[in-house]
């Protein structure tokens, strides 16, 4: 039910449009907006979200937020690089990949990861073509916490002595903690240091977070504190709410709620997260605070956390959304919810559900630059009955 169509030549320049900061924006796919001022970009992005509320979900929200923004280069603490080692170049590519996925962009540098890693894409290149296993580094994966930067290097085949020399040489030189994946995620150990501790603090909610390198987190470090702050007005915590949060990750949103409310219930479809969720819970000295693993796209309808009475509901669902969870719940108790979105036209389906079958309103709604320079559309949106 649409078209897409490329330009074939471009006749007047419209006046918004900048000169992109990156070299290579156009044939990277990880960025699709540098040819707009983050200002612009923004704009634009709530324009999505409002057309989405509009045709999707046949609702519009009774105010609209400001948008949260934050630094809009060198913000990307999480992300994938991907390798290929190319013969006829004699060079490895390290990059995102292009808008063929087939193909990994040749870049030089990338100025939305982190500085510690997007200035040396190079000195990255030099090093795998350096290796005896180049052919055999698929991806380097990049997790960064409040003091630690850490690439993680997945590798097919077994790495010689050399390798892990150089590798640590490497990480030595540039201040990165260097770690190995052999096969699936619970394979990865660190090269050097010997310990790698990875964690980021909360600190309007005095929550300090460990994770591993693996582990889903926000991207934006920046902007995830002002989501989380915004994420805590809107709920208008009462020392006494009973709090569902679902989709809980790491406990990023539920342990900031833990300190306002008087319980919080956090449920994930990942069991290694949940684990890390409730180990934190106990590092932060959290006792109000308990985590369930579930599939959360299956009926849990009679399971014993999701009947329990709750005032109040977080949702930050992946981008299919909270579909499956709104048959059964909210329950008659719930009287406010929180939605943090990362698609805008799953949250503007499940508005409609809310506000059509549940008796909600859409109190108010914006968007938040979690991704600058990208077309990815995050938003946050208050529901109350």
């Amino acid at each position: 039910t649409y078209d897409e169509a490329r330009i074939e030549e471009l006749l007047v320049r419209s006046p918004e449009r900048i000169e992109p900061r990156c070299p290579h924006f156009g044939g990277c796919g990880g960025c699709a907006l540098q040819h707009l001022s983050p200002e612009k970009q923004i704009a634009a992005k709530q324009d999505v979200l409002a057309e989405n509320f509009e045709r999707i979900g046949k609702v519009q929200p009774a105010h609209w937020m400001a948008p949260l923004v934050d630094a809009p280069w060198g913000y990307r603490r999480k992300g994938r690089l991907s390798v290929k080692w190319v013969e006829k170049k004699g060079k490895a590519l390290v990059g995102f990949r292009e808008d063929n996925p087939r193909f990994v962009a040749d870049l030089s540098i990338c100025h939305t990861l982190l500085p510690e890693v997007g200035l040396r894409i190079e000195a990255l290149s030099t090093l795998v073509g350096a290796l005896d296993a180049r052919r055999e580094i698929p991806q380097i994966e990049i997790a960064a916490g409040d003091d630690v930067v850490a690439l993680v290097f997945r590798h097919l085949a077994p790495l010689t002595v050399e390798d892990r020399e150089r590798l640590i040489a490497f990480g030595q030189a540039m201040n990165l903690a260097i770690l190995v994946q052999p096969k699936g995620p619970e394979s990865v150990i660190p090269l050097w240091p010997e310990n790698v501790n990875l964690h980021f603090r909360i600190g309007n909610a005095d929550v300090d977070l460990a994770f591993r390198p693996l582990d889903f987190i926000q991207v934006n470090a920046g902007m995830n504190q002002r989501m989380v702050a915004t994420t805590l007005d809107l709920l208008d915590l009462k020392s006494t709410d009973r709090v569902l949060d679902l989709f809980c990750g790491l406990g990023n949103f539920t342990l900031p709620i833990a300190r306002r409310a008087a319980e919080v219930v956090g449920v994930e479809g990942d069991a290694g997260l949940v684990e890390r969720a409730s180990g934190n819970a106990l590092r932060n000295g959290i006792g109000n605070a308990e985590f369930h693993a579930a599939d959360l796209f299956t009926n849990h309808a009679t399971t014993p956390w999701s009947t329990r009475h709750y005032d109040k509901l977080l949702l930050d669902p992946p981008r299919s959304g909270a579909a499956p969870l709104l048959d059964y719940l909210p329950r008659k108790g719930t009287n406010r919810i929180v939605y943090v979105s990362c698609h805008p036209g799953s949250l503007a389906r499940d508005a409609g559900t809310l506000v059509a079958r549940h008796g909600f309103r859409l109190v108010s709604a914006g968007v938040m630059d979690m991704f600058p320079q990208t077309a990815h559309v995050e938003s946050i949106a208050l529901f109350e009955r």
